[in-house]
């Protein structure tokens, strides 16, 4: 935020989970907006979430590489409009890469495999793009359905969301509440990559408005190892 008298730090906040603050510019935040705006439209575009009980995301999602639904992964928005799923960019699976780098301060994790054209490190080929209104949550739960265990990359656009990262072990304490704003980084692998976590909070008007955004996007990839 501008006119900070302390600038926001890199903060580990578990063991292999760690915050970037502010990695993201202004340029390449209205970027990223724009290629989500793209990606949004049908086919495949942004659709609404229901679970196997019956209950119904606030978010809404659009998926890239491949479409994830509760709970796994196929080519086609088998819960949407039928359509093949939108492909990965390799300029989006890349910034996953630098994302990790960034965040751990070295290559990613040993033995997970170098992606086509991307070199050593894991290659990035899913991505889950959630839109939160201002009322929209996210409830504790795992990112389990991939079979590689490279780091999750999140980034944050828009309004500033309080996300909740949990144990391994449960849904409930013990807990850390972060305060993700726009152009935020969070990384989780190594020990925390099968950690809960959840949003019980965005804080509606608190995005750049250079940006041109009302709610929050979050752009979450990951390695699906999926074949």
């Amino acid at each position: 935020m501008d006119g900070e008298l302390f600038p926001r730090e890199r903060t580990v906040i578990a063991p292999g989970a760690v915050h970037v603050p502010d990695w993201l510019g202004a340029g390449r935040q209205g970027e990223l907006l724009a290629a989500c705006r793209a990606w949004a439209r049908p086919p495949a575009g942004l659709r609404t979430v229901r679970t196997p009980g019956g209950g119904v995301m606030t978010a809404r999602q659009v998926c890239l590489g491949l479409h994830w639904y509760p709970y796994g992964y196929a080519r086609t928005a088998v819960d949407g409009d039928g359509a093949p799923v939108k492909p990965m960019p390799p300029w989006l699976a890349e910034l996953g890469r630098e994302a990790v780098t960034a965040a751990y301060g070295d290559p990613p994790e040993p033995g997970s495999g170098p992606g086509p054209g991307l070199g050593p490190g894991p290659a990035y080929d899913i991505a889950l793009i959630n839109f939160y209104a201002g009322d929209s949550r996210m409830g504790m739960h795992r990112d389990a359905e991939e079979r590689s265990t490279a780091p999750v990359v999140s980034l944050s656009l828009g309004d500033t969301c309080v996300f909740r990262f949990g144990n391994t072990a449960s849904r409930g304490r013990p807990y850390r509440d972060v305060e993700l704003r726009s152009g935020d980084l969070f990384v989780f692998g190594e020990a925390s990559r099968l950690a809960y976590h959840g949003v019980p909070r965005v804080l509606p008007g608190t995005g750049p408005r250079e940006l041109g955004l009302t709610g929050r996007l979050n752009i979450t990839l990951r390695v699906g190892g999926l074949g």
